[in-house]
């Protein structure tokens, strides 16, 4: 864990806070590629009611809202970071638990879900790094057992490699997070080598900074609270304009992937 990680979200400063928590500071509870609608299209291929889910890296607790409002049998979180632990019981209240935890290595035992969700945390992750994620999630879950997954994708399937590498440093550059994102192709490729079998997948435009995305993923009081927020502190603001602009740049080459997948029962 590093020392940012310590530092409630509220006062990590702009300059060089990963963009996630950045906009987290700013009033923003929808952070997935593909907002809101994409998390929904997911969760209604997932067959949540009765089942035990467990939600990997669930960040300020907003899908697990979603969750909960299905009826799980039960549902647990997995979250490094101590301040997203605390955002997140706070939401699940007494209908779930939360243990701070790394994704790769959950410490819950093997075979004890019959969902497991992750969305926006794969793409953080090295190669190495996301098989061990992956590998994690596959452990837990019984035979039958679903994984969703909601990502940044890249497109089309076929794109020249060096674009790809240009794109990721850029990301890196602007963002101050590693991703990583792949193609449809190559996310189906990560789960289906993993032993799963890829049963829907389904995209969204990355719009993450687009006030049409942010209207419907946050309300029309919340997109004002951002705003003003933004409006307020000029270094965060800066942050935010380079990455709207870099998100515009590639919006051909920038989407939000979901995938189900489930472990055979044999």
């Amino acid at each position: 864990m590093t020392d940012e990680t310590r530092v409630p979200f509220e006062e990590r400063a702009a300059a060089n806070t990963p963009g996630h928590w950045l906009l987290a500071r700013l009033g923003k509870r929808v952070l997935r590629p593909g907002g809101l609608r994409l998390t929904r299209r997911l969760l209604a291929h997932a067959d949540i009611a009765g089942a035990d889910v467990v939600e990997l890296a669930p960040g300020l607790g907003r899908t697990a809202i979603d969750v909960i409002a299905a009826h799980p049998g039960s549902y647990t979180g997995v979250e490094r970071d101590p301040d997203a632990v605390r955002l997140t019981a706070r939401a699940v209240g007494d209908a779930g638990r939360v243990v701070e935890a790394d994704a790769a290595e959950t410490g819950l035992p093997a075979a004890s879900a019959d969902l497991v969700i992750g969305e926006a945390m794969l793409t953080m992750q090295s190669e190495r790094g996301k098989h061990a994620i992956v590998s994690e999630a596959v452990r837990l879950l019984r035979p039958g057992g679903r994984y969703a997954i909601h990502e940044l994708g890249l497109h089309p399937d076929d794109l020249d490699p060096d674009v790809t590498s240009a794109l990721q440093r850029d990301l890196a550059r602007t963002i101050k997070v590693n991703a990583r994102p792949l193609t449809v192709a190559e996310w189906r490729a990560l789960l289906e080598g993993a032993g799963l079998v890829v049963e829907w997948t389904g995209s969204e435009p990355m719009a993450l900074l687009q006030m049409r995305r942010n209207l419907a993923d946050e309300g029309l009081v919340g997109t004002l609270r951002i705003l003003r927020n933004v409006l307020r502190d000029a270094d965060a603001r800066r942050r935010v304009l380079a990455m709207r602009r870099l998100f515009a740049a590639n919006e051909d080459r920038l989407r939000g992937v979901a995938l189900g997948a489930r472990r055979p029962a044999r």
